[in-house]
């Protein structure tokens, strides 16, 4: 009997030591979660202050010069410490919107309204612009992102403002409001993502080099050198067939090549930041052009093979230290930088088009999956633009995980 039990208890102990490790180190799927309101149902669960609906977008209410719908409170499944909104809008004559965002605390504090970007298509009639200097003791906002500071938050609700000149002048309106959630941190134990399939993949996407835009409009983020983001968000609204007209260009030196890139950056440049990399301010650059567009954050290059095996390229956020990446034209590293993966090679490594090249013909490239997921998932936490026509459907989210797309 008492062998038995000895017996007895070994097993359990083997089971704890093997199960249990083995249960931990199958770690969960990150907690990222994308929620959006984009319809007369969803907008119709929130508050109208002096705005209403109008099919499936908010305007302003006849004569008001400014007004705010704010949506219902969110309470994604686990408390985040990060949220990226985003939006689609229209903005004619002055009209200009504000996105802000109100959270809780896991102490069950409430912050006041902080402001994540406000935004115009025409720069000469509104300012476009995040607010900087936005902290207190829940929270502080750098840019376009809202961090936590203490406590983890548990939900948030999102509140957007619209305003015009004039009673006389088009309203703004709202398509679509949302915001991802994460509370993510990259391990370097993590294992490299498997490849969905061994069959290569390649969308055609137009190459737009950055750098043969250097020193082009400096007074926009310091010239083409530095604009990447809205090379890489170019790319992906040409490969859709849209993009700025000829009257859009009208304005841009005719000995430039590539005028849409420079077009791009102007109608992203966020005057606080003084950049061009926000990273909603480019979502929303490529929502005028009638695509739907929101930022996110993808979990790996699996995730963002399925977009690209669906037809949708990604622009990703990436970051990497001195010689981290090979063949990339900053081999020094860099603290931020945006490519479009626009395909998957027979070895499951990404097919990029990086802006970082000095001409459009070199901006292909082929970098090394475990490279390439590292700098991307480190640098900035998987973040991606999801660029496509609403024809177009985003391929389903992941079954077992948050859904953030």
């Amino acid at each position: 009997m008492l062998a038995s039990i000895a017996r007895l208890l070994v097993v359990l102990a083997v089971l704890l030591l093997f199960s249990a490790p083995a249960a931990a180190d199958a770690a969960a799927p990150a907690a990222i979660q994308f929620t959006r309101f984009d319809s007369a149902t969803d907008f119709g669960g929130g508050a109208f202050n002096s705005t209403l609906p109008d099919g499936d977008r908010i305007v302003l209410a006849p004569g008001a010069l400014s007004g705010t719908w704010a949506a219902p409170s969110v309470q994604p499944r686990s408390s985040f410490s990060r949220l990226v909104a985003s939006w689609n809008a229209d903005t004619p004559a002055a009209g200009r919107v504000t996105v802000e965002a109100q959270v809780t605390t896991a102490a069950g504090d409430t912050s006041d309204w902080y402001t994540l970007g406000i935004w115009a298509d025409d720069d000469q009639r509104a300012q476009r612009t995040s607010v900087p200097g936005q902290a207190d003791a829940l929270g502080r906002v750098a840019t376009d992102t809202l961090y936590a500071r203490a406590d983890p938050f548990v939900s948030y609700s999102l509140r957007v403002r619209l305003q015009r000149a004039s009673a006389d002048d088009p309203s703004p309106g709202v398509h679509t409001l949302g915001a991802e959630t994460a509370d993510y941190a990259y391990s370097a134990a993590q294992p490299t993502s498997t490849p969905l399939s061994s069959d290569p993949v390649e969308l055609g996407v137009p190459p737009l080099s950055q750098e043969i835009h250097a020193h082009q409009y400096p007074q926009w983020g310091g010239g083409g050198e530095a604009w990447c983001s809205p090379t890489s968000t170019e790319m992906v609204v040409e490969f859709w067939g849209r993009g700025p007209n000829a009257d859009d260009l009208a304005w841009v030196d005719p000995r430039y090549a590539d005028p849409s890139v420079d077009f791009a950056a102007r109608a992203t440049y966020d005057a606080a930041y003084r950049g061009t990399g926000n990273w909603p301010f480019n979502a929303a650059y490529a929502a005028r052009f009638g695509l739907d567009t929101f930022v996110t954050q993808l979990r790996s290059l699996a995730e963002a093979e399925q977009f690209v095996r669906a037809g949708i390229p990604v622009v990703t956020s990436i970051a990497s230290r001195p010689g981290e990446l090979d063949g990339f034209l900053f081999s020094g590293g860099t603290n931020g930088h945006l490519v479009v993966v626009v395909g998957f090679d027979a070895a499951g490594n990404p097919i990029v088009n990086d802006p970082a090249s000095l001409s459009d013909a070199t901006v292909r490239h082929a970098y090394d999956r475990a490279q390439f997921e590292r700098v991307w998932l480190r640098g900035s936490g998987g973040t991606a633009y999801i660029i496509h026509p609403a024809s177009v459907a985003l391929p389903p989210p992941p079954p077992d995980a948050t859904p953030n797309w």
